[in-house]
């Protein structure tokens, strides 16, 4: 005997289905990874290392944190209009968040920079100061303007190029079905 499904599991399939039908959300989610990626082709091209951990960290080029806020910004007004006050709360979060990573958070970087060349000094003279001083805080967590500007057009690149070719992920599922079912 097939389990009924109740109203709240009916429901929760729908959340779910419309989760992935949000082509807006998926395609910032796509411009964050397309910048997080290309950290790697960056830190190869500019100090000819290969380093994957890059993948995992915050700060440097581009701006992976800009590319999801300016694509998704750009998605919303794609979807609602670029009048609809929606956009403009969009844009205005993207903006904080692009004016925060060249601010605020730079600026915690810098000063994490100071705090451990603080510690390293004190570890030369011999004083090793405690369990302050055994792991050196996090410098790379801000970015430059430039880190930020080319984040900020990786985001809308990716987002309206994927909203206006493919659509959101279940529509990309939908055409994939398609195309490789088998004629009969």
């Amino acid at each position: 005997m097939t389990p009924a499904i109740s109203s709240d599991s009916g429901h929760l399939l729908l959340m779910v289905r419309d989760l992935f039908d949000n082509a807006v959300l998926w395609w910032g989610l796509a411009a964050c990874g397309v910048a997080q990626l290309s950290k790697l082709a960056v830190e190869f091209v500019l100090h000819g290392r290969w380093r994957p951990e890059v993948l995992l960290e915050t700060g440097g080029m581009p701006s992976s944190h800009s590319a999801l806020m300016t694509g998704t910004a750009a998605g919303v007004g794609w979807y609602q209009g670029y009048q609809d006050p929606l956009f403009a709360l969009a844009a205005a979060v993207a903006f904080i968040v692009l004016y925060d990573a060249t601010g605020v958070r730079r600026a915690a970087g810098e000063t994490a920079a100071r705090v451990n060349a603080l510690a390293q000094g004190r570890e030369r003279n011999g004083d090793v100061g405690g369990a302050v001083w055994e792991h050196p805080l996090k410098e790379n967590i801000g970015h430059t303007r430039l880190q930020v500007l080319v984040g900020s057009l990786i985001g809308p690149l990716v987002a309206l190029l994927g909203l206006a070719l493919v659509g959101s992920p279940l529509h990309l599922v939908g055409l994939l079905t398609r195309v490789l079912s088998p004629v009969g």
